[in-house]
């Protein structure tokens, strides 16, 4: 692995964790115009955060160290961990490094749709017919991590432009986020980065555990809906994921108390009166 005085642009490296080796669920859009496989519920409204997770806080200004201060905080980062994952210092007073981002994303991805010509396209034996374009949804494996190797000018929102491209993926970048989670007497805190934060910057100054901090990629979840940025194909689409999630889950309800009433039936016939 190449250290040193590298372009910021041209050192993104990324390994494999074992626990992203698993494959992928995949499901290719038969209608052309279903571009995105959203599930309406985790798409449109906000959630709340669970009772242990605190509030967003507010954006943190890392402390500006000097060239001395920086390579005394590299040699003690390096120090601590067990791998060699480590920390490099320029000559300009930059610093090349890894970050590991885990990522959990509760919608599936758009990635190209297989350039194979299809069923159709076969039995006919045309080649002049246009391929249609579209666009297969990958749930990515829960959890997975991948190390990043970035500069310490490297912002976050390369940091995002580099992980869907490792992955070739064609949702915009924004509707992903990196999050800063930390962890402090049982108490978990999420909060999101600013496309201009740099955090390598924040991997050297909270150290190598990534208890006290780790970084996540998330759906970019403002809260609000802007309804006029979605094409009519997507609107449909997610009117009719709505219906078949309102269909299911009148279902389950149904269900649940059909079996209740026959436990009870059930309970009432084994009785003998009097």
């Amino acid at each position: 692995m190449g250290k040193g005085d590298k372009d910021t642009q041209s050192s993104f490296e990324m390994t494999w964790d074992s626990t992203s080796s698993s494959g992928y669920c995949s499901q290719e859009e038969s209608d052309p115009e279903l571009e995105l496989f959203y599930t309406a519920r985790t798409s449109f409204f906000p959630r709340r955060s669970p009772g242990r997770l605190q509030d967003e806080k507010p954006e943190k200004q890392p402390q500006a160290l000097s060239k001395a201060e920086t390579e005394q905080k590299i040699k003690d980062y390096n120090s601590q961990i067990k791998s060699n994952l480590f920390m490099s210092l320029n000559k300009d007073g930059s610093y090349t490094g890894f970050i590991k981002v885990q990522l959990k994303l509760i919608r599936p991805v758009s990635v190209p749709a297989s350039k194979k010509p299809s069923c159709l396209q076969d039995r006919k034996g045309s080649g002049k017919s246009q391929p249609v374009k579209r666009r297969t949804s990958f749930y990515l494996p829960k959890d997975a991590s991948k190390h990043l190797h970035l500069s310490s000018r490297t912002p976050a929102s390369e940091v995002i432009q580099a992980l869907l491209r490792k992955f070739t993926v064609l949702d915009n970048p924004r509707k992903f986020a990196l999050f800063e989670r930390t962890e402090q007497d049982g108490q978990v805190g999420l909060r999101k980065l600013t496309d201009e934060e740099e955090p390598l910057k924040l991997r050297l100054l909270s150290g190598p555990c990534d208890k006290k901090l780790s970084f996540v990629l998330k759906e970019n979840e403002t809260g609000e809906v802007n309804w006029d940025a979605f094409s009519m194909p997507e609107l449909h689409n997610f009117l009719r994921i709505l219906q078949r999630e309102e269909e299911e889950h009148v279902r389950q309800i149904v269900q649940r108390y059909t079996r209740c009433r026959q436990q009870m039936q059930e309970a009432l016939a084994s009785r003998t009166p009097g």
